[in-house]
This record gives structure tokens, C-alpha cells and sequence, in this order.
């Protein structure tokens, strides 16, 4: 601005001169004398001195300041610095690169100091698909070493020049190469990540050298039973041509390094698709797919919620079966209870009976031997003396008596004779018995 400035008032200066000699009458004229109009011309040369002698350093920039001397330096700080007349070549930190896609009607935006835009170009994918690819790369100045950003600077001139002829041939390369590497079906199944790390990495390390190959896409179907086994092709055998990162024979990727952004300095902080706008006929193939797949996940879908209803059904019938189970082995355990308490409770019956019958037949005993000891007395009262009438009438006396104890003692229904088991029968019945046996005894004696 200044330069400017500055020649326009020598220009000034100088006409003045020039014109009042020629035209000495005119009064515009006349009141530029020589002395003011050597003063123009003065301060005209002083302004464009004093711009070509100093000049203003953004934040953001890196400056390489090439002397009249053949010297030349790296400023990379702002403010006021001085050039001593010498040529200064900006370059900003980090330059940001985009293709856009636009439309006919959208403006492209425009281009500033480290903003470089245009408008996205078609590429053709490894399946002869088309396709508009956006992107957007952040290439960095090296700053750290002034040796190479000097010669960076000397070699390209100006920022326009390395981002035109250097960083966008090598961005197109990339693009070029990574969409021979992927087919367009594979990109959108899922391998969009695999596009921007093949783009990225080409940016940073050099181009891929790629070679050719062959891919056999005829369809085998197997056909056969349990004894006989055979393959048979469906259609014509369709050979398509392929390509890949071609590699050495450790399997190391063989690149192109003959343009890289590598020997520039350059620093790839940024590189990635940011939208591809496919050719009508695959956007028309897309749709199909689409709703080929949302057919797909809804048939799913509900394939999913017949197979859990039935799991539920059968989970609801193992519910009541185990419901059941629980409800029948609870009536089975009280039943089985209920028996077991019924077999304790007449155990304990038996075993009272059978301590009963034995208290009773104790007594019954102990009742007889005294009937005997009682009789045994008067048998020898008797034999001592006694008369007819007295005898006769002590063993009426005897056996009333006798009898009349019998009579009041009570015995068990039921008793066990001999080990064997219980008997029914009288048990006085028997003691009687057992006792008119043993006087039938005596009396044989």
C-alpha cells in the first residue's frame, strides 16, 4: 500500500514540474511551485522505501525472507520485521485443501491465504462405477527445521504454487489409487474407513504402485447325495480385471516416492472423505438395496418374534409343569406323612396294648398264687382235723370266694400265648383251664 502510495505522489511531483513549464498561464498549476513539488516527489520515493524496507508478520504464517544480498532467513513470529528491500514469501501453518461437491445453482467459496477450495471431480471406482468424491486435507509447514522450509520456499516461490502444483496433483494420485484399490459395492458395505486410511497413508508415506490381477467370478454349485459327489459352473466363467498394492517379497508395500509430500516438509494432519455423490444408476441400485435389506431386517425381525413367542410358550408350559410338579409331590409328601404318622401312632398303640396285657397278666398271676397259697391253708386245715361239715363247708366259702375275685378282675380280650402272636380268647377261660388240668393232676397222684 504504501509502494503505491508512494509512486503515485512521485508521479504527482513530477507531472507538476512537467506541466507548469508547459503550461506557465494556468493558475491550478501555479500553485505548485518547484520546491513542493520536489517535496512530493521526495516523499513519494521515502514511502516506497520505507515499504520495501520493512513489512508486517501475521500470526500463523511462516516467512521466508530472501535478501537482495542472495541471503535468506525464516521469521515465524508476527509484528513489525524488516526485509531490507528483499522478496518475503508467506506460507500459513497449516493450509486447508477441500473438494466440494456443489451444485449447479450453489457458489463456490472462495479462496484465502491457507483456504484453497474446487469443486469435486468424478472418479471411477475398480467396478466402473462413477462418483464424485469430497475431501478435506490440513497439510502443515515443517517450521521446526529452517533448512528445509527455506528450500521448500525457494523451490516453490509461493503458497500457491505448492498447493497447486505439489499438494493437489499428489491428493488426486491418492484418490485415483485408492478407488482402483476398492470396488463402489465395497465402499458403502462397510469399507469407507479402509478408503480413508489407504487415502491418508499415500499422502503421508508416497503412492502405492499397483498391479493388475484377475478375479474368477463364476458361481460353483455343489450337487450330490449321500454316494456321489460333484461340482457343477452355473453360466459362463467371468474373468474380472482387478487391482492391488503391488509388494516386495517380504510382503512390504512397494510405494512411489519420486513425488512425495514428504520431501517438502509437509505434514499431513488431516485427509478424509467427507462425501461421495454416486452416478444415477447406482443411486437407483442403492434404493433397491435398500429396501431389499429393510425387507430383510423386517423378515428377521419377525422371524425373531416367532421364535422368542414360541420360547415363551414353551417356557410358560415348563412354568406350569414345574407348577404342577410342586402342587402334586406337596399332596404326595402330606399323604406320605399323613401314613407315617398313622403306622407311628398305632406302633405306640401296639406297644401300650402290649404293656397293658403284661401289667394285667401280673395281676392275674399274682391273684392266682394267692388263691393257691389260700388254698393250699385250708387244704391243711382240712387234713388237720376238720370235720365233714366244716370241710364242705370251708370250700364252698373257698370257692365263692375265689370266684368272686375272678369275677372282678379284668383281663384283656386279646393276649399273646407262646410267642406266637396274639390269640383270641377268654384269659380267665384259660387260667381256669389250665388249673382244672393241674387238680386233675393231684387227684391222679
Amino acid at each position: 500500500m504504501l509502494t503505491t502510495i508512494g509512486i503515485l505522489l512521485i508521479i504527482i511531483g513530477i507531472l507538476t514540474i512537467v506541466l507548469k513549464s508547459l503550461f506557465t498561464t494556468n493558475k491550478l498549476l501555479n500553485t505548485f511551485t518547484k520546491a513542493r513539488s520536489l517535496q512530493i516527489t521526495f516523499l513519494g520515493i521515502v514511502l516506497s522505501l520505507i515499504n520495501g524496507l520493512f513489512f508486517y508478520a501475521d500470526a500463523g504464517t511462516a516467512y521466508a525472507v530472501q535478501y537482495l544480498s542472495g541471503g535468506d532467513k525464516m521469521i515465524t513470529t508476527q509484528g513489525i520485521k524488516l526485509k531490507y528491500w528483499g522478496r518475503v514469501i508467506p506460507l500459513s501453518y497449516e493450509i486447508s485443501i477441500k473438494d466440494i461437491i456443489v451444485n449447479s445453482k450453489d457458489e463456490l467459496p472462495k479462496n484465502g491465504q491457507g483456504i484453497y477450495n474446487r469443486k469435486a471431480q468424478k472418479w471411477e471406482f475398480s467396478d466402473a462405477i462413477k462418483a464424485e468424491i469430497s475431501t478435506s486435507v490440513i497439510v502443515g509447514v515443517n517450521i521446526n527445521d529452517e533448512e528445509i522450509f527455506l528450500n521448500m520456499a525457494d523451490r516453490n516461490k509461493s503458497e500457491g504454487k505448492l498447493i497447486f502444483g505439489r499438494v493437489l496433483p499428489n491428493i488426486d494420485a491418492a484418490i485415483k489409487n485408492t478407488c482402483k484399490l476398492m470396488d463402489a459395492q465395497d465402499y458403502i458395505s462397510g469399507q469407507a474407513s479402509d478408503f480413508d486410511r489407504y487415502f491418508r497413508d499415500q499422502l503421508e508415506n508416497g503412492m502405492y504402485q499397483v498391479e493388475q490381477y484377475y478375479e474368477d467370478e463364476s458361481v460353483t454349485e455343489i450337487v450330490g447325495d449321500t454316494t456321489t459327489v460333484r461340482e457343477i459352473k452355473v453360466g459362463k466363467s467371468n474373468k474380472q480385471k482387478k487391482f492391488r498394492i503391488k509388494r516386495d517379497a517380504n510382503g512390504n508395500i512397494i510405494r512411489d516416492n519420486s513425488n512425495t509430500l514428504k520431501q517438502y516438509g509437509l505434514k499431513i494432519y488431516q485427509a478424509q472423505v467427507t462425501g461421495i455423490d454416486w452416478e444415477a444408476s447406482f443411486d437407483q441400485r442403492l434404493d433397491l438395496q435398500k429396501n431389499e435389506v429393510a425387507q430383510t431386517q423386517l423378515e428377521k425381525q419377525q422371524a425373531e418374534r416367532e421364535y422368542y413367542r414360541a420360547k415363551k410358550e414353551v417356557a410358560k408350559g415348563e412354568s406350569e409343569k414345574a407348577k404342577e410338579r410342586a402342587r402334586l409331590e406337596k399332596v404326595q409328601i402330606q399323604q406320605t406323612i399323613a401314613a407315617e404318622t398313622e403306622a407311628k401312632v398305632a406302633e405306640f398303640n401296639l406297644i401300650k396294648e402290649k404293656k397293658q396285657y403284661e401289667v394285667e397278666l401280673y395281676k392275674a398271676k399274682s391273684k392266682k398264687v394267692a388263691a393257691d397259697a389260700q388254698y393250699y391253708e385250708n387244704a391243711k386245715l382240712v387234713s388237720a382235723g376238720l370235720t365233714p361239715q366244716e370241710k364242705a363247708e370251708w370250700q364252698y366259702k373257698t370257692a365263692v370266694g375265689v370266684a368272686q375275685q375272678l369275677k372282678d378282675l379284668r383281663l384283656p380280650q386279646t393276649y399273646i400265648e407262646g410267642g406266637k402272636g396274639a390269640s383270641k380268647g377268654n384269659l380267665l377261660e384259660s387260667l381256669i383251664g389250665a388249673e382244672l388240668a393241674k387238680k386233675m393232676m393231684e387227684n391222679k397222684k
